[in-house]
């Protein structure tokens, strides 16, 4: 088995190795010109016989931590939660003062009960004009009215269908308005879109808060990945599938977790996970995730080393 003084000359000559890899790269890329832009880069052969590539990387969740925001505005009357407490989704994470909001839906009750009586005494009387009107057009027909009469009548009764037609608007406004009610009341409170536990609570009962700050940042229940950083030297010499395996960044624990490469960026950026400024500026990294085969809960943000195996070494 592997010592722990071993590894951890191992990392030190992988972080020698990426050093070198980026002097390379700015080396190459002054000499772009004569280069074939498509020939794939090959693995340097100072790294370790046994390992195809190695990479730095940071535990992580796939689409990262959530951070959460209350839609409304108002005074925070509660807050049933706290810092590292698990919560399961649809559970209830901060409530706004719902006194306006329930002012706002009694008003707009009242408009929708007013609206639908006008319209419901605006029927009735285009009802009794209906009737009117034909009992008068039977008459005139007859020559027991005169026309005129009857001509009124009609006019009248449409007039009154005029009426009812924008008395039903009303009814549907008023409608729309005790909806926009509710939904303001449902602004005002937060809850969880998904499991997960809480890893920061920013705000507190009794605080005034704006719509869309950061009330709270939830880390879903989902499993870590391994987010990898893949120095341009080393891409031709990793795929999708290969076997790797994961242990703690620079610490003494020999422990490493089995992993599988799940997919490799087609985006080259800067490397962000060396604290050497110069490798930063010169060297570029293609990001990599990585899957573990078996479940882990390190924490997220955790710095690891990735060593990716060949395929006889996987097979063995």
């Amino acid at each position: 088995m592997t010592s722990t003084t071993e590894l951890m000359q191992t990392h030190s000559r992988f972080r020698t190795v990426l050093r070198l890899a980026a002097v390379a790269a700015g080396i190459a890329m002054a000499s772009a010109c004569s280069r074939h832009a498509d020939t794939p880069d090959k693995a340097p052969a100072t790294v370790a016989s046994r390992y195809a590539a190695m990479a730095q990387g940071r535990i992580d969740i796939e689409g990262g931590l959530l951070h959460l925001s209350i839609p409304g505005s108002g005074m925070l009357a509660r807050v049933p939660v706290r810092d590292g407490e698990t919560v399961t989704r649809g559970q209830l994470l901060a409530q706004l003062n719902e006194e306006p909001a329930q002012l706002a839906i009694k008003a707009a009750q009242a408009q929708l009960e007013n609206a639908q009586a006008q319209l419901k005494l605006t029927q009735v009387e285009q009802a009794a004009a209906k009737v009117r009107a034909k009992r008068l057009a039977a008459a005139a027909a007859s020559g027991a009215d005169a026309g005129q009469n009857a001509d009124n009548a009609r006019t009248a009764s449409e007039q009154l269908a005029a009426q009812v037609s924008a008395a039903q608007a009303g009814v549907d406004l008023a409608r729309q308005k005790l909806a926009e009610a509710h939904y303001r009341l449902q602004q005002d409170s937060l809850h969880a879109p998904v499991d997960g536990e809480l890893v920061h609570v920013a705000v507190q009962a009794g605080e005034a808060i704006s719509a869309g700050s950061t009330a709270f940042v939830l880390l879903p229940d989902k499993p870590r990945i391994v987010r990898a950083e893949l120095n341009e030297s080393f891409v031709g010499a990793v795929h999708p599938g290969m076997r790797a395996e994961v242990l703690i960044d620079g610490g003494p624990d020999a422990a490493t977790w089995p992993a599988h490469v799940v997919r490799i960026g087609q985006v080259y950026g800067p490397d962000t996970l060396d604290n050497d400024p110069q490798i930063r500026a010169n060297s570029r990294a293609v990001s990599c995730i990585l899957a573990f085969d078996t479940p882990q809960r390190l924490r997220i943000g955790q710095r690891v080393l990735v060593r990716f195996l060949p395929a006889t070494a996987a097979k063995d």
